[in-house]
């Protein structure tokens, strides 16, 4: 049940301001539900990985292969995958590159899954907040049209105040969705930089003995 406060506020904003309100949840449902998966990802470590391409680039491949196998982490199965396309005798160096890269997009594209979601919010939030506004300044002015000469100006004014909730109500679940958006972002793309460099020292250091 929602508090008597909260539905009087939402009823004076009608059904836009209601719209709003569901994108908000939707918001903090996508946001709370893209931190857990990336940290299931493993988007923030990548000790495991830089110490399998140290062993690798030793030489010691049995070992790299033993430290990142069996993790979730994007970093590491990346290199796990890497190394095992590298050592496979019967995949040439160019179909070994493709393979990892197709892996690579793979995991790429699942750790950037839900972010187009936020980008939808982050745009059509402000813009349904300024449709409740000019519906309400609609309604405002329409009733200041039947009143005549007998118009009440602090009628007018809360009917604007009153429209202009949904404006607000729209940039206050744009706002948290765009910067949540450009945060995943800047981890995915972080995350893209440590897989490519990955990759790399994997096929410039060490390969089939």
């Amino acid at each position: 049940m929602l508090p008597d406060s909260l539905l009087t506020f939402l009823d004076r904003g009608g059904p836009t301001l209601w719209l709003i309100a569901l994108l908000s949840v939707l918001t903090m449902a996508l946001i709370l539900w893209k931190t857990w998966r990336l940290a299931l990802m493993g988007a923030w470590s990548g000790a495991a990985t830089a110490q399998a391409i140290r062993l690798w680039s030793e030489g010691r491949s049995d070992e790299a292969l033993a430290t990142v196998a069996g993790r979730r982490s994007l970093r590491a199965r990346l290199a796990h995958a890497a190394m095992s396309a590298r050592l496979d005798p019967t995949l040439t160096e160019d179909q070994a590159r493709e393979e990892t890269a197709r892996r690579a997009r793979v995991d790429l594209a699942e750790a950037r899954r839900g972010l187009r979601g936020l980008e939808l919010i982050s745009t059509i939030a402000p813009l349904l907040g300024l449709l409740g506004t000019v519906l309400g300044m609609i309604e405002a002015f329409q009733t200041l049209q039947q009143a005549g000469s007998r118009a009440d100006p602090s009628l007018l004014a809360g009917g604007i105040w009153e429209a202009l909730l949904t404006t607000a109500a729209g940039m206050a679940v744009a706002i948290p969705a765009g910067v949540a958006l450009s945060w995943f972002e800047s981890v995915t793309d972080a995350l893209q930089a440590d897989l490519e460099d990955a990759a790399t020292r994997i096929f410039l250091r060490g390969g089939r003995g």
